[in-house]
């Protein structure tokens, strides 16, 4: 008598996600979610850009999740510089700053998703699955909103002067509109005191600001419009 029973096929591997988040709570709680998953795990963890990149260069995971707010360069920094691995791993985003204005710099930087950390469970996991098929992964609104500026670009420019900032000028703002002072800046992001008041100047020219006051004023209106 023969056993027709075939032996179970093989299940497929675990995708591997990289947190990258400077909240050890965050990372505790995203560690959980992921890995009561049959299909993904946790296979590293970093808070800060510097150990984040070694990490996921010597660990090669399929996917990372990213906080834009680290210290030392910044989420987007981090994203950017990926890229020149040459196996970047897919990125998401899961930030508490606005999508309305930070998703679109993500997704220009190498991300392919974009999530608001006041989200539920089930929308990171599957905008988890959906970037590690290759698919970008927007909530509805970003997607009607690059619709309509896409539609609208060729009547008008940058709804926003702070949009014509650059990342790393948009960080500066973003910090002086929080009450931080050059100095601090500069410790923060690893730059030169004169980098950061080069940037300020920069910020000033862009925005048709007259001095520091003005400057100061504007980024804390700035931060304080921000949902």
């Amino acid at each position: 008598m023969t056993d027709d029973t075939s032996p179970a096929p093989p299940s497929a591997p675990r995708r591997r996600v990289f947190l990258v988040d400077d909240h050890p709570l965050v990372r505790e709680g995203l560690t959980k979610l992921i890995n009561q998953e049959s299909d993904l795990c946790v296979c590293a963890e970093a808070d800060d850009a510097g150990h984040a990149y070694t990490g996921i260069e010597r660990t090669h995971p399929d996917a990372v999740i990213v906080d834009l707010s680290l210290q030392g360069n910044s989420g987007l920094e981090l994203i950017k510089r990926l890229q020149a691995l040459p196996s970047p791993p897919h990125i998401l985003v899961l930030s508490m700053h606005d999508e309305a204005f930070y998703a679109e710099r993500a997704l220009r930087a190498g991300a392919l998703g974009y999530v608001m950390k006041r989200e539920t469970s089930g929308k990171v996991i599957a905008a988890l699955r959906e970037i590690l098929s290759g698919r970008l992964y927007v909530s509805p609104a970003i997607a009607a909103q690059a619709a309509e500026r896409f539609l609208r670009k060729r009547a008008s420019t940058s709804g926003s002067p702070v949009d014509s900032l650059t990342d790393r000028e948009l960080e500066v703002f973003r910090r002086i509109g929080q009450g931080q002072e050059n100095r601090k800046i500069a410790e923060d992001l690893n730059l030169s005191l004169k980098t950061v008041q080069t940037h300020c100047a920069h910020i000033k020219e862009k925005l048709g600001l007259k001095n520091a006051t003005v400057l100061m004023r504007e980024a804390v209106r700035w931060v304080e419009l921000q949902p």
